[in-house]
């Protein structure tokens, strides 16, 4: 999800379009073997993981904050715009997007479950704007009617669980076979809901692969603060990559601030900033 008045329009849209591309398949790969990776239990730690219900919470806290500048992510169910990044309609919780296929499946899930809805004839649309930044058959009406179905508690669980099953339990899979903790797995997290994963140089996987030409993660014998150094790098390398995302607080003045005071497990009180913007979590 990319928010039109704190991040300036991309010329062109490689980078999204791939990373869509490959979403899928890569949340299928949740619950099995992670880009290659063995399955690896994180490392000891008393302390809970990202899908902790109280951290999971926090994580689509600091993910609101750099996407909608707010901490309210549930007031994001009916966010809707063109940012004018080449990707269509911006929408929803984790920024689902008519151009990329995120936003098609997600209308395809709710359409399954409650059929008839208000953005069910819509689908045809999505299925020809799907890889363009077209709104042919989309409007007058869709924003209006994206709106309305953001009131139906069936959307918004639908929101949901695309969120996880192509963002959220994927990237914190991969964290744990990694033997990462609490602030590493939303690094993760944070980077596919931008980048998502493809076979693209700006995708999750190789953001990974490109930290691991220069550190080892916990599982593998490495220190988990300077193989997160070295993903955060390689992370703000990518975000340099799309004008769309070049401004990279999100990491220098979130996750960075994080990692330097050793808060690996994401503990509250958490102070940052993301664009210029201070936030707070007590």
């Amino acid at each position: 999800m990319v928010h039109a008045d704190r991040e300036t329009a991309a010329p062109a849209v490689p980078a999204r379009l791939s990373r869509r591309t490959f979403v899928a398949a890569f949340g299928a790969v949740a619950s099995g073997a992670l880009l290659g990776a063995p399955r690896v239990a994180a490392a000891p730690s008393a302390a809970p993981g990202l899908d902790d219900p109280a951290k999971k919470e926090i994580a689509m806290q600091l993910v609101s904050s750099a996407e909608n500048s707010s901490l309210d992510w549930k007031a994001q169910y009916k966010y809707i715009e063109d940012i004018g990044d080449g990707r269509g309609y911006t929408a929803g919780i984790i920024g689902f997007c008519s151009g990329t296929g995120d936003m098609l499946d997600l209308v395809q899930l709710y359409t399954d479950r409650k059929p008839g809805n208000v953005l069910a004839k819509y689908l045809p649309a999505l299925r020809r704007v799907n890889g363009t930044d077209s709104h042919s058959g989309l409007d007058p009406a869709y924003p209006r009617d994206w709106r309305r179905a953001a009131q139906d508690g069936a959307f918004q669980q639908a929101q949901n669980d695309e969120r996880d099953r192509v963002y959220f339990d994927p990237a914190v899979a991969q964290g744990k076979a990694d033997g990462l903790r609490a602030l590493g797995q939303f690094a993760y997290y944070d980077a596919i809901v931008m980048h998502g994963d493809g076979d693209d140089p700006t995708s999750f996987r190789n953001i990974r692969k490109r930290a691991l030409r220069t550190a080892k993660p916990p599982a593998q014998g490495g220190n988990e603060t300077t193989y997160l150094n070295a993903f955060l790098d390689a992370r703000v390398w990518a975000m340099k990559q799309e004008e769309a995302h070049s401004d990279t607080s999100r990491v220098d003045t979130e996750q960075r601030v994080f990692l330097r005071k050793g808060n690996l497990d994401l503990n509250t009180p958490l102070d940052w900033k993301v664009y210029g913007d201070g936030y707070h979590i007590g």
